[in-house]
């Protein structure tokens, strides 16, 4: 008997920085409205996993070669190879959690080529993907808030040391981000300096699990920029128009959320930074096949 070929398609949404999980393990953020999808191709006769980037092929795919390897094997009744493709609207290394949207449109996608989409929980197929980051050295803390966020959508509260949702809730704003003409890896941040600032890191928890999200991106903001070296103006530049405004991550992405009227205004301290700025929705509903 010969098997035949499985494919799949998934989108997951990036998303924007509540709590940095860098300082205490617990970690927030929220989905918004800039996708990565993943089309995925198991092949019976093939025996490893291909990853392809579009328009960059240089692109390190291990990330989501790896995340077909443990979706096939925790799922999957063979263990075919395959090929994974994924194309993004986020910038690589921005504070824009684009590798947690890849792995989670990549096992969503490769369940989908399995057939199994509706049968796994999103927690789970979530689980996978942190995994995944975790083996291939692309985060330090696992990354769950940002995986949950954009697999899930709303806005998230985790602890990253055990994996588990604490808290989810909906946030309807506009977003407003300013990426920098640079790249940050989160694999390299300063995780000592981030744990300086651990007690601001409790504040910013109790704020975010109260539901006063911009309040908590705020003291985030200003704690992480201290903490990371990270310039200042941005924040300066949104305040006090904006509702809540922060470094996203470990940079070099702000993201500030309000009414599309007072971000606007933002937008035109921030147009003139050298850099790119958008402005999109957050996102309630997250990743999904297609």
């Amino acid at each position: 008997m010969t098997l035949s070929r499985m494919d799949g398609r998934a989108i997951a949404p990036g998303a924007g920085t509540v709590l940095c999980a860098l300082a205490t393990g617990v970690g927030s953020a929220f989905a918004i409205d800039l996708d990565v999808t993943a089309s995925v191709t198991l092949e019976p006769e093939q025996s490893s996993v291909e990853g392809r980037v579009a328009g960059d092929a240089d692109a390190d795919t291990s990330l989501v070669e790896r995340c077909v390897e443990l979706t096939v094997a925790a799922y999957g009744e063979s263990d075919p190879g395959g090929v994974v493709e994924t194309e993004s609207e986020i910038p690589m290394a921005s504070g824009l959690k684009s590798s947690s949207a890849a792995a989670n449109a990549t096992v969503l996608a490769t369940l989908d080529a399995l057939g199994r989409a509706d049968e796994v929980s999103r927690e789970d197929a979530c689980r996978v993907g942190v995994r995944a980051a975790r083996e291939t050295g692309v985060t330090v803390t696992g990354a769950f808030d940002d995986a949950s966020a954009s697999m899930l959508g709303g806005v998230t509260v985790t602890n990253n040391t055990e994996d588990a949702l604490v808290a989810r809730d909906e946030l309807d704003a506009h977003a407003l981000v300013y990426t920098p003409d640079e790249r940050a890896y989160s694999a390299d941040a300063d995780t000592a300096r981030c744990q300086r600032v651990a007690g601001t890191a409790d504040v910013v928890e109790e704020l975010a699990l109260a539901g006063r999200y911009g309040e908590a991106m705020t003291v985030n903001g200003w704690a992480f920029c201290a903490a990371l070296d990270r310039q200042t103006e941005p924040m300066l530049a949104a305040l006090p128009e904006a509702d809540g405004v922060s470094l996203s991550g470990t940079g070099p992405s702000y993201v500030a959320i309000g009414d599309e009227d007072a971000l606007t205004e933002i937008r035109n301290s921030w147009d003139e930074m050298t850099g790119t700025t958008r402005l999109v929705r957050t996102r309630n509903d997250g990743a999904r096949t297609t």
